[in-house]
């Protein structure tokens, strides 16, 4: 789809870029909050926007890019209080939202990127490789559909369960890529949230991980906002995250906990860590007394999530008996610490795995994928050489 080169996508305004934006359409100020107020309500057709004159419609309409996400596959678990969202941008590139529904909480989990580059082995999403940044709005928007299916109590005709929150109380930025890899969209996407004109999110309800870009978490600090870090550990030693967590080789343990340490004394808010627990690789006492250390000199609340398996990942989920063998080392050391439910595992929650459960459908295969069986290839003829090299020898 072409667009105009001058046309913008008015969720990636600030509020200020509004107000320029009327000024340079000879507008009142005041034209700038009518139309915030339209967006928050997640309309973004001017023709809707049923304050505004007509002649300043008409040139929005020509203004506004036609940036609008459509939901192109949806899934449901938890009886109803997970609902995982693809969603296609006007582009062609997917990415998924999941909506996760609580007693008086509903948290959206947005991506900040179509894919991610720094290839923790274990994660659906890597297996996507990376394709592009999202833009602030791109990232906005997905908060917007999650809030506009809630006041209308139904997302694609399925209709939500009695109870359920008729608002987005809480964000986490834990979806698809790595938000401090592409820090101005979550940077600006974390102020419109929280603007008390607009969405009016708390900081405390805000929840940005990261899997360890120190200069990113550097850089949240000086926001001057107390949103909630996440930092996803997953290994406690050097030698088991360089393996999992790549970046670790560039950012390794001390550095990261420094930078955390750093954090917590800025925002005066209380850092958490996430742990994918993985059978057989980062469930072992060693691990659980590493991560002990760590989280008491962070003060840090530890989350542990059992790993979803994915298709092509050669690990697998831990048994229930190490799971709780791990959980209850931690907590006998001392660390709060909470063993989360795998939300969503009926509903292809794990990041990436709608996606790629999407793409397949579609025909097509995931780059990563198509580079996998390259590498396949390439060993079985690499080994089929070595084995007719040593007949000859023999």
């Amino acid at each position: 789809m072409s667009v105009a080169p001058d046309a913008l996508d008015p969720y990636a305004l600030t509020r200020e870029g509004l107000v320029d934006l009327a000024v340079e359409l000879e507008e009142p100020a005041y034209r700038a909050e009518q139309i915030h107020g339209w967006l928050v309500r997640g309309v973004d057709d001017p023709n809707e926007m049923t304050n505004l004159p007509r002649s300043l419609r008409a040139i929005l309409s020509e203004r506004f890019a036609p940036t609008r996400p459509e939901l192109v596959a949806h899934r449901v678990g938890d009886d109803g209080h997970t609902h995982k969202l693809l969603l296609r941008f006007p582009d062609g590139e997917a990415i998924e939202t999941v909506l996760m529904l609580y007693p008086k909480r509903a948290t959206v989990c947005i991506s900040t990127q179509a894919g991610c580059a720094l290839g923790c082995p274990f994660c659906a999403t890597g297996q996507a490789g990376f394709r592009r940044q999202l833009t602030a709005g791109e990232v906005v928007r997905q908060v917007v559909v999650a809030d506009a299916a809630l006041r209308s109590g139904a997302i694609a005709d399925e209709e939500l369960p009695d109870g359920a929150p008729d608002h987005v109380t809480n964000v986490v930025y834990m979806g698809m890529g790595e938000p401090l890899a592409n820090l101005p969209a979550t940077l600006a996407s974390v102020r419109w949230l929280h603007d008390p004109d607009g969405f009016g999110l708390s900081a405390r309800s805000i929840t940005v991980s990261t899997v360890g870009l120190v200069p990113g978490i550097r850089k949240l600090a000086e926001l001057g906002l107390p949103v909630t870090l996440a930092v996803s550990l997953h290994a406690a030693t050097d030698d088991l995250r360089d393996e999992l967590v790549p970046i670790n080789v560039t950012h390794p343990l001390a550095e990261l906990e420094q930078a955390v340490r750093d954090y917590r004394r800025t925002t005066n808010r209380r850092v958490s860590i996430e742990w994918c627990l993985i059978g057989e690789v980062n469930d072992d006492e060693r691990q659980a007394d590493a991560l002990s250390a760590i989280a008491r000199r962070l003060r840090a609340h530890v989350n542990v999530i059992p790993m979803n398996p994915t298709p092509g990942v050669r690990w697998k989920e831990p048994s229930r008996e190490r799971t709780r063998a791990f959980v209850d080392r931690v907590r006998d050391r001392g660390v709060e610490i909470t063993l989360r439910d795998t939300r969503g595992r009926d509903a292809d929650a794990a990041c990436g795995q709608l996606l790629a459960s999407y793409t397949v459908g579609a025909g097509t295969r995931l780059p990563a994928a198509v580079g996998a069986a390259r590498r396949v290839d390439e060993l079985a003829t690499a080994d089929r050489g070595a084995a007719q090299a040593g007949e000859v020898s023999s």
